[in-house]
């Protein structure tokens, strides 16, 4: 078996455009895993296979990939930095032991590192950072050295500093060794010489150097008394305390370097090796209890010895058929063994597994723990399900993904094309869980919701190109949410005599606003069995049955408390059926009188403009009900970050790149809802009727 003290899990992550991908592709061509490098912008880099990427010059989906580098393995995973695909950045993290936070030298801390690190701090990953695009026009690795500071609140270890910026970057000196790397003109990787530190960064060095050691002996003890007495530490006991600090995430090992020109990858490498946990030094993941979700106390120890564990974290359909992505946390899996798939207790026969290379693979006969690797044509298996050992089952902590804000109607053009949008969109939601589908049984047309817009519209021209179906798509709809504002107190009696036994229930109930995210709440207070306890259920169960439709305009209701205080019944006339309906004639009749108002999900928005800009980018926000929440000047602009309801938000890009003449760029993600004004309240609401009444 191999050495898992060799493995490294890692994940390179960051905001759109900071030279992720193409970090990647470096690292596979220093390791020897390709011989011709591919580039992003020429759309043929080997991680984005998709069409939709080698066009946009963005990543859409994590491609994992493995490679050897000073007989170590990495498996490497390179996830998306736009904002409407985070939930492929969330799924990876969960999966991994060790990460790479990418930053642009000019571009710094931007918006979507600030989403990636915070998911990466709740995983509790170990992260290396490293600042690239150095080569770049301003370019300024101490400024984001202090963006990771002051944005990030993290505490970075500087590890490399830069000879030279911009075009005069040619290398990097090493302040724990303090020796100078420099690179020739060739742009080959391995042409580099080292070199004495040169004289006008001898002070910088020294002091970077000193402040390297008094963090790293901070992780020891003995050494760190030493070290007061004027003792030195070594080198090896130097590393040793680093990787015990970013293991604990008590600082992030700080690189430099520029990717596209091949400088300072070796020494990122390297630092992956030396200081990124392997997948024993990670704490286990948790083993839950499949009724309630909670930790049970039990965790899936990484080892070869224990029964077999793994959690399914990506699902993808190509060519070859259904892969289902796995990570192996304990024991082993051979060719033919049968596993249980523990959330929906059917058993499968593991028929092909394959390591994966971007969109090439491998094929295995056996895989172990810490291992990434894809099983080929596993059936109902979903992102976040646990596969097991039959015999020892168990369920390890799911993943949660956040719900989606916008949605669109999307209608087929033929009947042909009708029959494969089924069969298509059953495989995209597998993929994806943060894309849902619905369909309006109304109107007959099928719902797309998403993210984004971007995300959307990748998903319509998926459909197109992959699985070749026209579709009709309409305007972009905003996922509204009523609720109530005022509390009532209210009785409702249901009563129907046809002959026979009748229905019989009458409720004395108060409703009342929920704190912002509660959802839906129900308590009984009835005392001297006027309602007997057998009905409470009923009730509760029709109150929140009615819940997905609004009285306004029907949209979904949130945070509402309802508290049934008394009531009378029937001996021989009631049922749990006629309370249930008394509890939905109730709503109806309550819900108008408690203030009912429409809400509207609030996006955050971070918009970055030039500073000659900044005036109308403001003023635009301002007319789009945005609230400016706070600004910050940048060596390349300006960064505003603000709060704008969704429905003001689209096509916002194309406007900001006409007011700052194609520079600005910005991103957003949900933060939350508020009630919207009266004046969008009444234009929602009319327009729903119409709809209604078109139908």
């Amino acid at each position: 078996m191999a050495d898992l003290s060799k493995y490294r899990n890692i994940g390179i992550f960051a905001h759109v455009d900071a030279g992720k991908t193409t970090t990647t592709e470096r690292i596979l061509k220093l390791t020897g895993k390709i011989h011709k490098l591919g580039e992003v912008h020429d759309g043929a880099s080997t991680m984005d296979f998709m069409d939709q990427e080698a066009e946009r010059g963005i990543t859409i989906q994590s491609a994992a990939t493995t490679c050897f580098w000073k007989d170590h393995r990495f498996n490497v995973i390179d996830t998306p930095g736009h904002v409407d695909f985070t939930v492929e950045v969330y799924r990876s993290l969960k999966v991994l032991d060790g990460g790479v936070g990418v930053f642009c030298g000019s571009g710094g801390v931007e918006p979507q590192s600030e989403t990636n690190w915070r998911y990466a701090n709740d995983a509790e990953v170990s992260r290396l950072i490293f600042v690239n695009k150095l080569d770049r026009m301003g370019a300024d690795f101490y400024r984001v050295v202090g963006q990771v500071k002051k944005v990030l609140g993290a505490n970075p270890l500087v590890m490399t500093l830069p000879i030279g910026i911009e075009d005069q970057f040619v290398g990097v000196v090493d302040v724990l060794t303090k020796q100078a790397y420099v690179w020739d003109e060739s742009g080959q990787p391995e042409n580099y010489s080292i070199q004495d530190v040169p004289a006008d960064m001898v002070d910088k060095v020294e002091e970077y150097h000193e402040l390297l050691v008094e963090s790293a002996v901070e992780q020891d003890d003995e050494l760190m008394m030493a070290y007061m007495d004027g003792e030195m530490p070594t080198v090896e006991q130097l590393k040793a305390c680093i990787r015990k600090g970013t293991r604990d995430l008590a600082f992030f090992p700080t690189f430099c370097g520029s990717a596209f020109k091949n400088k300072g990858m070796q020494l990122l490498l390297d630092a992956v090796v030396e200081y990124l946990p392997s997948p024993t030094e990670v704490a286990p993941q948790d083993i839950t209890d499949p009724e309630t979700g909670e930790p049970t106390g039990k965790v899936a120890t990484v080892s070869v010895d224990e029964p077999f564990r793994a959690l399914a974290f990506k699902i993808m359909d190509d060519r070859f058929g259904a892969l289902t992505f796995v990570r192996v946390y304990s024991g082993k899996l051979k060719k033919g063994d049968t596993i249980l798939n523990s959330a929906t207790g059917k058993t499968e026969r593991v028929g092909r597994m394959v390591e994966m290379h971007a969109n090439d693979r491998n094929e295995l006969d056996s895989a172990q723990a810490g291992d990434i690797i894809a099983i080929v044509g596993m059936k109902n298996v979903q992102t976040g399900h646990t596969l097991c050992d039959p015999k020892h089952e168990c369920t390890l902590e799911p993943m949660i993904f956040p719900t989606p804000v916008i949605s669109i109607a999307v209608t087929p053009k033929d009947k042909g094309a009708a029959e494969k949008l089924g069969i298509a969109l059953g495989k995209m939601l597998a993929e994806d869980p943060s894309f849902q589908v619905e369909s309006d049984e109304e109107t007959g047309d099928t719902i797309l919701k998403g993210m984004g817009e971007l995300h959307l519209d990748i998903k319509v021209d998926i459909l197109k190109r992959t699985f070749g179906i026209e579709l009709n798509v309409g305007a972009p709809q905003v996922a509204y949410r009523e609720t109530i504002t005022k509390q009532i107190e209210d009785s409702y009696t249901h009563k129907k005599q046809s002959g026979g036994s009748g229905q019989f229930g009458k409720i004395d109930y108060r409703i009342k606003p929920g704190e912002p995210g509660t959802g839906f709440a129900f308590k009984s207070t009835v005392v001297g069995g006027n309602v007997p306890k057998e009905f409470w259920p009923a009730v509760e169960k029709g109150f929140k049955s009615m819940m997905d439709q609004g009285v306004l305009a029907g949209f979904p209701v949130l945070d509402i408390e309802v508290e049934l205080y008394d009531g009378s019944y029937h001996a021989v006339d009631s049922s749990a059926i006629a309370f249930e309906i008394a509890a939905k004639g109730a709503f109806r009749q309550s819900i108008p009188k408690a203030g009912a108002q429409l809400l509207e999900p609030i996006m955050k928005v971070d918009v970055f403009t030039p500073e000659d800009n900044v005036g109308d980018v403001i003023g635009d926000l301002n007319r789009r009900r945005g609230m400016i929440k706070d600004q910050e000047p940048g060596a390349m602009g300006v960064r505003i970050k603000g709060e704008v309801p969704l429905s003001e938000m689209f096509g916002y890009i194309g406007h900001l790149r006409t007011i700052t003449s194609g520079r600005g760029q910005f991103s957003m993600e949900f933060s939350h809802y508020m009630p919207c004004p009266s004046n969008v309240a009444d234009a929602v609401i009319a327009a729903e009727k119409e709809k209604k009444a078109k139908k």
